[in-house]
């Protein structure tokens, strides 16, 4: 089983990187949009190898707690590595456990954009898994107020992805803050 690659990215794609290995490029699959990689860089990657009759496919994160979200998501019924993999483009290992603690899959569903009954599966699912969900995603949970859950739809609606506006608003939010003045500041910031 591969469990971890360091190598040089020599391409990118949507949700996938090609890491050169000493010679060898592997293709794995990853979440590229959550996070900032450059071609020519080195990472180190967490992996899983999924084993299928026809193919092993390489999923990589370059966080333990992403990966370990992704082998929990592995259990739910229905969910494979490429839905699994899915899963964490739209929303944080956080998230995940948060809308867990929660039990609330409606939570999950309005702040990622992951389907109703897919949001309800896995809520369930890993609500049931608490003790082993990783100590960094439950600990880092942020809980949203009214105000900043309003002002991430707006964001939405106006064609930002849910994971980039939700992070932005944690970022800017304060106790004052009025969904108009956060949609404002995060269009701003996010030029």
């Amino acid at each position: 089983m591969i469990r971890s690659l360091t190598g040089t990215i020599d391409d990118i794609g949507e949700n996938w990187l090609v890491v050169n290995v000493r010679g060898v490029g592997y293709l794995v699959n990853c979440p590229t949009l959550q996070n900032h990689f450059t071609e020519g860089s080195t990472v180190t990657l967490h992996t899983y190898l999924a084993v299928r009759e026809t193919a092993l496919d390489l999923y990589g994160f370059p966080h333990q707690t992403e990966l370990a979200m992704f082998e929990l998501l592995l259990g739910v019924p229905k969910v494979g590595p490429k839905s699994a993999l899915q899963i964490l483009c739209h929303a944080t290992p956080s998230l995940l456990a948060e809308a867990a603690q929660k039990n609330d899959g409606v939570y999950l569903h309005k702040l990622s954009g992951i389907g109703k009954k897919t949001a309800e599966n896995i809520t369930q699912y890993l609500h049931s898994k608490l003790e082993h969900i990783p100590a960094a995603a439950s600990a880092s949970t942020d809980a949203l107020t009214a105000v900043q859950t309003d002002a991430i739809d707006a964001l939405v609606a106006l064609g930002y992805d849910m994971t980039t506006a939700r992070e932005t608003i944690l970022e800017i939010a304060d106790e004052s803050s009025t969904v108009n003045s956060l949609v404002t500041h995060a269009l701003k910031q996010m030029q």
